[in-house]
C-alpha cells in the first residue's frame, strides 16, 4: 500500500482511550477531520454534553481541549458505518475484558468486539484504509483482524471493488489521571507494522507534535508484547513495595523512607513505589494474565508463575487489609458504621475498573459492616454496579442505604459528603489517594466519630500526628509503629 494522506480518521470505541487519544489528535491536526463512534448512546450523549464537566471520562485537561475541537474537527457519533466508509485510517479501541467462560477462562481476553469490529470495517471500508489496534491486545491478534481483512478485500475485489487493507498496532501508555498530560507529551510513541507506507501515514500525524526521535517503529508482535511488557513491569513494582510493606509493619520499618533509599538508586528510580492497597484499572491485572496464558500456551510454566504471582500477591495485600481492618475492632464488623473515602482505582479518575475499593468493601460487607462511601468523582450507581454481583441497578439516592445480597446485615450508601460518612463511624477507611484526604481537618473529623475510633490510612497519605492528637487509633500501610 502506498503512503496515504489522511483526512479523515474514525475511532470505534468512544471509553476512556478512544476519547481522550483521539480528543489530542484532534487538537493537535486541526486538517484532520476526527470521528468518535460507540453503539453506546448514552456514552455518545455524555460526550455531546454541552456541560463540559459532565463527561463520561473524568480526566484532568480533557474538557479544556473538548472546548478548542468539539464540533469542528472531532464529532461523537453513532453511525459507525457511515464513519468507517469516510476514514482512510480507522483505529479500534473497544473493551477487550478477560473471559469469563471457555478456553482460557480467567487469563485470556476476550476478543469478540475486536472481531465485530475488524468484520463491520471489512464490511463497510472503502478504498485504501489503516486499520490501526488501539486496544490492548495479546501478541498475534492483528493476525486475526489481518485475516478478516485479507477474506474481505478478496471478496470485494471479486465485486470490482478494490479495498485494501493495512493493519498497525499502536499501544496507548496513558497513565489515568494524567492522560492528557502523557498524549501531549508522550515518552514515546510505538508504531508496529509490516506496511512501511502505513507506518510513515500514521508517524506523520503524531509527528504533527511528537519529536522524531520520540516515534518508535517495530514490527506487530514486538508492539503488542511491548504494551504487555511494559504493564506487567509496572504492576510488578507495585506488588514488590506492596510486599515490602507487610515486612516494614512487623520490623518496625517505614516503607516509605525504605521507598525513599531504594528508589534514589538510579538503576531502579522513584516510579511506583508507592505502597498502596493493591494496583486497579483495567489494563495491569488483565495484561498480566494475558502474559500468563501466552507464557502456557507456548509451555513457558515458569515464567507463566511467575507473573501469575505477581497478580496473586496483589489479590492477598486487599485481602490482608480487609481482615487487618476486622482484627483492629475487636474481631467483628457486625452492625459498625465504616466510612470508605475514594472508590476509584486511583486518583484523578472515576474509573473503578479493578479498583481495590471493590473487594475490601465487600469483604466487609459479607461481615455485616454498613458501610458509607464516599468520592468526589464516582456516581452512586457506578459504586452500585461494582458491588453488585449479578445484574445492573439503577443510580440510587444518595442517602439510602442498599442491601447487597452479600448478608443480611452488611449494606452501603453513597455519602454526599466527607463529614456525612464518618458521622457515627467506627471507623474510616482512606482506599483512594485523592488530594484533598490529605489535608483534612482531623480535630473536627473525630468530634463525628464514635469511640475508639480508628483511621485506616492504606495510601500513607496522612499526618499521624494529627491523628494521634485528635485522639484517633492510626493504621497506617507499611508502617511498622503501629
Amino acid at each position: 500500500m502506498s503512503a496515504l494522506e489522511i483526512r479523515t480518521i474514525c475511532c470505534i470505541g468512544a471509553g476512556y482511550v478512544g476519547g481522550p487519544t483521539m480528543a489530542v489528535i484532534a487538537d493537535k491536526c486541526p486538517q484532520i477531520q476526527v470521528i468518535v463512534v460507540d453503539l453506546n448512546e448514552a456514552r455518545i450523549a455524555d460526550w455531546n454534553n454541552p456541560n463540559f464537566e459532565r463527561l463520561p471520562v473524568y480526566e484532568p485537561g480533557l474538557s479544556a481541549v473538548l472546548k478548542r475541537v468539539r464540533g469542528k474537527n472531532l464529532h461523537f457519533s453513532t453511525e459507525v458505518n457511515a464513519a468507517i466508509k469516510d476514514a482512510e485510517m480507522i483505529f479500534i479501541s473497544v473493551n477487550t475484558p478477560t473471559k469469563t467462560k471457555g478456553l482460557g477462562a480467567g487469563q485470556a481476553s476476550d476478543l469478540r468486539w475486536v472481531e465485530a469490529c475488524a468484520r463491520q470495517v471489512a464490511q463497510y471500508a472503502q478504498g485504501n484504509t489503516i486499520v490501526v489496534e488501539k486496544s490492548t491486545l495479546p501478541v498475534r491478534t492483528a493476525a486475526v483482524i489481518k485475516a478478516i481483512l485479507e477474506a474481505s478485500q478478496q471478496d470485494k475485489s471479486t465485486e470490482g471493488n478494490n479495498c485494501n487493507f493495512s493493519v498497525l498496532s499502536n499501544p496507548e501508555f496513558l497513565a489515568e489521571g494524567t492522560a492528557i498530560q502523557n498524549l501531549e507529551s508522550p515518552d514515546r510513541v510505538l508504531i508496529g507494522g509490516e506496511d512501511k507506507d502505513s507506518i510513515e501515514s500514521l508517524a506523520t500525524i503524531y509527528a504533527n507534535w511528537v519529536p522524531e526521535e520520540k516515534i518508535l517503529r517495530t514490527n506487530l508482535w514486538s508492539s503488542e508484547l511491548s504494551k504487555l511488557t511494559a504493564n506487567a513491569f509496572l504492576a510488578q513494582r507495585i506488588s514488590s513495595i506492596n510486599a515490602v510493606s507487610s515486612i516494614c509493619e512487623k520490623t518496625g520499618a517505614d516503607v516509605r523512607e525504605v521507598a525513599t533509599a531504594i528508589g534514589s538508586d538510579s538503576r531502579i528510580g522513584p516510579n511506583f513505589l508507592q505502597a498502596g492497597p493493591g494496583f486497579g484499572g483495567s489494563c495491569f491485572q488483565k495484561d498480566i494474565l494475558n502474559l500468563v496464558y501466552l507464557c502456557h500456551h507456548f509451555g513457558l510454566s515458569e515464567v507463566a508463575n511467575y507473573w501469575e504471582s505477581v497478580v496473586q500477591l496483589n489479590n492477598w495485600q486487599k485481602e490482608r487489609i480487609s481482615k487487618l481492618v476486622i482484627q483492629k475492632l475487636f474481631g467483628t464488623v457486625t452492625g459498625k458504621k465504616l466510612a470508605i473515602l475514594g472508590f476509584a482505582f486511583k486518583a484523578n479518575t472515576n474509573d473503578t475498573r479493578e479498583a481495590p475499593a471493590i473487594k475490601i468493601a465487600k469483604d466487609l460487607l459479607e461481615e455485616g459492616a454498613q458501610l458509607a462511601i464516599f468520592d468526589p468523582k464516582v456516581s452512586s450507581s457506578q459504586i452500585t454496579f461494582c458491588l453488585q454481583s449479578d445484574e445492573y441497578i439503577p443510580p440510587i439516592a444518595s442517602t439510602k442505604a442498599i442491601n447487597t445480597g452479600l448478608n443480611d446485615e452488611g449494606k452501603w450508601w453513597s455519602s454526599k459528603s466527607i463529614e456525612d460518612a464518618l458521622n457515627g463511624a467506627d471507623a474510616v477507611l482512606i482506599i483512594t489517594e485523592w488530594d484533598h484526604f490529605r489535608s483534612l481537618n482531623w480535630q473536627s473529623l473525630a468530634t463525628l466519630m464514635r469511640k475508639p475510633a480508628w483511621v485506616f490510612d492504606t495510601r500513607g497519605v496522612v499526618i499521624p500526628n494529627e491523628i494521634l492528637k485528635a485522639g484517633l487509633k492510626l493504621w497506617r500501610i507499611g508502617d511498622g509503629v503501629n
